[in-house]
């Protein structure tokens, strides 16, 4: 704690006023351009990985980089997702997961949480991510699936995230534009699903080929 404590001092003392116009326009308001949700896990820097500044990302954290379809009990994630689509008004929406992650851990061996209801509650919404896996690979799920299974966690969130209706309808209208991602800890590498190819690739590699199809189908 006490290292969290003199990181606060420091900022206030060296970080603060060197970014005081900003913070001054900040307490205006916000206007995000980005709403970013991912894992807890405090490995995991969104504005460390996107170099990105106080204001640019609107960001919802839980186990697991999960969204609840609409239609269940409200809650925070829910209730953020709807502010910042009719509100704040993102242009995008990223819902990024990571290696190594303990969350997707817990969804392959939910019996392992029988001291954690509500954990083996709210990973239950994965559970399409693992039945997808699990009729795809051969054998009993195991530690080596945990990749596969991240991967399809976050395609799985994506297609909760299309049943609220707010961002069903901005998606639909090209007002909106969802993406997701996958974060290698190991290596720093950041990647992104290319709906087309179907598979996860390099960020930089993905969003070139996305614009490069954009460009051609707008000259035809």
């Amino acid at each position: 704690m006490d290292h969290v404590i003199s990181g606060f001092a420091s900022f206030k003392k060296q970080v603060f006023p060197q970014h005081q116009e900003l913070f001054s326009e900040l307490a205006q308001g916000q206007r995000p351009e980005v709403l970013f949700i991912t894992c807890s896990d405090s490995r995991i820097d969104p504005n460390m990985v996107t170099q990105s500044n106080p204001g640019d990302l609107f960001i919802i954290r839980n186990a697991g980089n999960i969204v609840p379809p609409h239609g269940g009990p409200a809650g925070g994630v829910t209730a953020s997702i709807e502010y910042a689509v009719a509100v704040l008004n993102v242009a995008h929406i990223v819902i990024c997961g990571h290696t190594h992650c303990s969350a997707m851990h817990g969804a392959i061996s939910p019996e392992v949480l029988k001291e954690l209801p509500h954990v083996r509650d709210w990973l239950d919404l994965s559970r399409a991510a693992v039945e997808v896996v699990r009729h795809t690979h051969e054998g009993p799920l195991d530690a080596s699936h945990l990749r596969a299974i991240t991967e399809q966690n976050v395609l799985a969130q994506l297609m909760h995230l299309r049943t609220h209706p707010l961002v069903a309808a901005r998606v639909a209208t090209k007002r909106l534009f969802l993406h997701g991602w996958m974060y290698e800890i190991e290596s720093g590498e950041l990647l992104a699903f290319d709906e087309q190819a179907q598979r996860f690739g390099p960020l930089a590699e993905v969003y070139a080929r996305v614009m490069g199809r954009e460009s051609a189908a707008g000259a035809e």
